[in-house]
């Protein structure tokens, strides 16, 4: 890489014993200066690092001096001088740079600064108030540099992936029509039309359909999305999503494409080849398996089905349960026979917190069973459960009944739970991949009196259920696809409806009747008139991504200004009131609640 300016020779960072003997012109930030027996020595550091300085005032000019004299912690100087070796005894191991430094001719401040609220060069993580507020000084730190730089270079192996398998990189717009997409819209009035309004998009998703009516027939596009919803570890109400188009393919095509992508920016940005195909499992496996459409596969820990038990258990809610319709399941927690009463208080609020009407522990411990059903169940039901959920002697078996979402709610998060609590997961830096597919393609909602769709409006049902959209919506499978990665939704997309009558027949099936159809999708329902290609794609969370690159915990780490959790900037004080004018010019007037 090269930085030479008239300014600049290298960055800090980035000297090497390779360089010994070069003079070099430096320009960083003071991250910390030291006054030892006459020498003054500054820790210089840029983006690619820091680099030991050493200035004797003796053998410098007195501007050169007293700018070494007058330096302090963050002020910006520039520095000239020949790279040498440390002397032996003072090499640094944990710095890159730690074999070399640089002897000082030349020292100028080019800005001062005030002491700052906190030092850059911390290991610790100040108070997250303070670095939002202070962001520009939060990006100094070598955790958030290495963080946009691994972001930087993952979006730049995607897009030479991307551009290696024909695809073309198109924009969308920024000011469109609102559309449902299963969260609120930010709105956008105009000026030029008085009470109208445009939306920032939720995803181009119409945009890059009509793109694939238009013949461009492999598009993509690294676009900002935003969301008005409550946020959380991985959301924030703008994000950035790799957004992926292509015609004449299957689902197969898709994920083909995609894992391709992926495991080539994985392997360039972690040096790491990534095993493809990655494992698939449908959605009514993984529910019952997982608990969750997000396994996560670092936890070994599977869920059984021991509805077949529950009529004979001799358990009377077991029984129950099964009569109306319900399941019974189990999860095995290895090694765990012996929790406490208080873990276990503790397990069943996390099931109840989930919806679960209880938890029914057994422990299995020499001597016989242990816990609240061990008298009530025979010996033979003991052995059944053990059977069917893989449980040995020392182990805790968790049982749930009650409808089936409830208690694969209830087993799912406990399954995370204990594999926090008791060290279960497999923590190897291993990135495990697996797809979820055959979704549904609609979900029944009682308090709208209506299906809604499990992905968007557009998803394509399975060709072979294509019947049961007019006898049973609620049986029809989607032909969609998440991607998920270590419990971590990654994206999803699928292949898109390209048929004008089915399109209208599912319209009308989430209760949006031909006239609004027209009015708010008319474009889009023209288009599929005029020779719509079979078409679909996928849509992955960048900042998710780069967050599971760099081990972090929440996307906010890996975006440059990220939002608060109640989408606040505390940089600038977005949002905030804006100038009266404006709001007359637009046609808006602020109620007061």
């Amino acid at each position: 890489m090269s930085v030479a300016t008239v300014m600049r020779s290298h960055m800090c960072g980035a000297l090497r014993p390779a360089d010994v003997g070069q003079t070099v012109r430096l320009c960083g930030w003071v991250q910390r200066r030291r006054d030892l027996g006459g020498l003054v020595f500054l820790d210089l550091r840029d983006r690619e690092g820091v680099v030991q300085v050493v200035v004797n005032p003796t053998e410098v000019g007195p501007e050169a001096a007293r700018a070494a004299d007058a330096v302090r912690a963050e002020f910006v100087v520039r520095v000239e001088g020949p790279v040498v070796r440390r002397p032996e005894g003072t090499v640094n191991a944990r710095l890159a740079t730690g074999e070399v430094e640089v002897r000082a001719q030349a020292v100028e401040i080019l800005a001062p600064s005030l002491t700052p609220p906190f030092s850059p060069g911390d290991e610790a993580d100040p108070d997250e108030a303070l670095r939002l507020r202070y962001r520009y000084l939060d990006l100094r730190r070598p955790r958030m540099v290495a963080n946009l730089l691994l972001r930087h270079r993952t979006a730049m192996a995607v897009r030479r992936a991307l551009d290696a398998l024909g695809f073309v990189e198109v924009e969308t717009p920024m000011l469109i029509r609102s559309t449902p997409e299963g969260a609120r819209d930010f709105i956008v009035p105009s000026r030029l039309q008085p009470g109208k309004f445009y939306a920032l998009p939720q995803s181009p998703q119409l945009f890059k359909q009509l793109l694939m009516v238009a013949g461009l027939d492999r598009y993509f596009q690294i676009v900002r999305c935003f969301r008005d919803e409550d946020l959380r570890a991985d959301r924030q109400p703008e994000f950035t999503q790799i957004d992926v188009e292509m015609s004449f393919v299957g689902q197969d095509d898709i994920i083909a494409v995609t894992e391709t992508v992926v495991a080539t920016a994985v392997e360039s940005v972690r040096g790491v080849r990534v095993a493809t195909p990655f494992p698939r499992l449908s959605y009514a496996d993984t529910m019952l398996r997982y608990g969750s459409d997000k396994p996560d596969l670092r936890v070994d820990l599977e869920i059984a089905d021991l509805t077949p038990l529950a009529a004979t258990s001799g358990i009377e809610r077991f029984a129950a349960a099964a009569a109306t319709g319900g399941v019974l399941r189990g999860l095995r927690v290895p090694g765990c026979a012996g929790a406490s009463r208080r873990e276990l208080d503790e397990l069943t609020a996390v099931a109840v917190a989930a919806g679960a009407g209880g938890l029914a522990p057994l422990a299995l411990v020499a001597g016989g069973p242990r816990g609240p059903l061990a008298r009530r169940l025979t010996e033979g039901a003991v052995a059944a459960v053990a059977e069917r959920t893989g449980a040995r002697e020392g182990d805790l078996v968790l049982l749930v009944a009650g409808p089936e979402p409830v208690v694969a709610a209830a087993l799912g998060r406990l399954r995370l739970d204990v594999a926090e609590r008791y060290g279960l997961r497999r923590d190897d830096g291993a990135l495990r991949f697996v797809w979820v597919t055959g979704f549904p393609l609609l979900e029944w909602s009682d308090a709208d009196g209506r299906y809604t769709p499990v992905h968007h409006p557009f998803t394509a049902p399975m060709i072979e259920d294509l019947p049961l959209l007019a006898t049973h919506p609620g049986r029809v499978r989607a032909q969609a696809h998440d991607l998920v990665l270590n419990g971590v939704e990654l994206g999803g997309g699928s292949i898109r409806i390209h048929d004008r009558a089915v399109q209208e027949r599912v319209f009308d099936l989430l209760g949006i009747g031909a006239e609004e159809a027209r009015a708010r999708f008319g474009f889009l329902l023209e288009a599929l008139q005029y020779g719509a290609p079979p078409h679909g794609g996928i849509a992955l969370g960048l900042d998710r991504f780069v967050m599971l690159l760099a081990g972090e915990a929440t996307i906010r780490e890996v975006i440059a200004f990220p939002k608060t959790a109640s989408a606040a900037d505390l940089l600038t004080g977005a949002p905030g009131e804006v100038d009266p004018a404006l709001l007359r010019d637009a046609h808006i007037a602020v109620i007061a609640d």
